[in-house]
């Protein structure tokens, strides 16, 4: 076996009202370089030691023994994996997909199992439970997934979307998935539900037409999550005037949170600057959307 590279990018999920559903690929990255080895071990960056193992219980491995027993394997050659992670944990920017798509990533090139996409998608999603990070990890663009537990259908877009920046705002906190989940309500009115339903639709609609401004509009139309998780981003409601002033189209509550996602069709050095002031207690990262999704790159031994 040859030293290989796979990259996986980071993810931001829902984009308001597509709860679950809609995703997209952002330009943040991780990386694993992987070389042959006597056992098993992640070196992971030292930042990320506390929440990353770096042994058989690390996500990337079990997802990879997970996808290597689904084609009919019992094992996988042991692999020393480097980490390189420019995706923040727990933050809402999909940094569990990373791990679960580059574990099926590495099974299939370790196995030579030659696995479409549409198969990666598939063993993601019996894994994640729901498509809406997985999806645009391994396609890249904007994906719209559904995923019944059996039934796995996709909608992808890439087109139109070179001149977008998504503004990236990323608090110092960790949050974690299950516990903004646990504060969604059980049931909603049907009223509600239908309304809800609405803004989703239009909101997919305008992606797939590069209708920019009514994307945006529709991105703070939710009524499905975001009205019940901004009480764990303080800073969330005042988000808007700040954002405003420098002409988003709209933003949106990223997964779970705690980041927030502002869409730019317009982006120069000075904005930037203004909004790292105005926007000082958080890391401001623009970004700009990932069309090729997860990569595997074989690489030339040095001589």
């Amino acid at each position: 076996m040859s030293r290989f590279q796979i990259r996986v990018p980071a993810t931001s999920a829902n984009l308001g009202p597509g709860f679950d559903s809609v995703g997209i690929a952002l330009s943040k990255y991780v990386t694993l370089d992987c070389q042959p080895a006597d056992e098993w071990f992640f070196s992971v960056p030292e930042e990320d030691q506390p929440y990353i193992p770096s042994g058989k219980n690390n996500l990337i491995y079990k997802t990879a023994l997970f996808t290597a027993e689904a084609m009919g394997h019992e094992d996988l050659p042991p692999t020393y994996v480097q980490l390189e992670n420019d995706v923040p944990i727990a933050r809402g920017l999909g940094s569990s997909s990373t791990a679960v798509v580059g574990g099926i990533e590495l099974a299939d090139h370790l196995l030579d199992l030659g696995l479409s996409r549409y198969e990666k998608f598939k063993i993601a999603c019996e894994i994640e439970g729901h498509p809406d990070n997985v999806g645009p990890a391994i396609f890249g663009g904007i994906m719209v997934s559904n995923y019944d537990g059996e039934h796995l259908d996709y909608v992808h877009f890439t087109e139109g979307m070179d001149d977008l920046t998504w503004l990236a705002i990323i608090p110092d906190y960790h949050l974690e998935t299950e516990k903004a989940r646990g504060l969604l309500p059980v049931e909603i009115e049907y009223k509600q539900a239908v309304n809800n339903s609405g803004s989703a639709n239009v909101l997919v609609a305008a992606l797939a037409t590069k209708n920019w401004a009514l994307a945006g509009k529709m991105m703070q139309s939710d009524r499905w999550h975001q009205p019940y998780r901004q009480i764990l981003i303080p800073g969330f409601s005042s988000f808007k005037d700040i954002l405003e002033k420098e002409h988003s189209l709209g933003h949106y509550i990223s997964g779970a949170g705690p980041t927030t996602v502002a869409l730019f069709d317009e982006w120069d050095e000075d904005k930037r600057e203004r909004l790292e002031v105005a926007l000082e207690d958080y890391q401001v990262e623009p970004l700009q959307v990932n069309l090729s999704g997860a990569e595997t790159l074989v690489l030339t031994p040095e001589k």
